[in-house]
């Protein structure tokens, strides 16, 4: 599974960091980034589910989990 953020449909509400901080983060005008741990885009198996966690509870739907075939 990988992950990113619309920039242009982000409005910083911040549900993505307060439910996944060590996946999201915030720059310094709190609009959602991705962490160390999600810099590439890729997301541990372990915290899959954190991760459509915060995509379901975004407001503007700016977190984008795209869902791969396991190899």
């Amino acid at each position: 599974m990988r992950v990113s953020i619309d920039s242009t449909t982000c409005q910083g509400h911040g549900r993505c960091y307060d439910l996944a901080p060590d996946l999201f983060g915030e720059d310094e005008e709190g609009y959602a980034t991705l962490t160390e741990v999600t810099a590439d885009q890729d997301v541990p198996s372990d915290r899959e589910h954190d991760a459509r966690l915060a995509a379901a509870n975004c407001p503007e739907s700016a977190v984008l989990v795209h869902e791969q075939a396991r190899v």
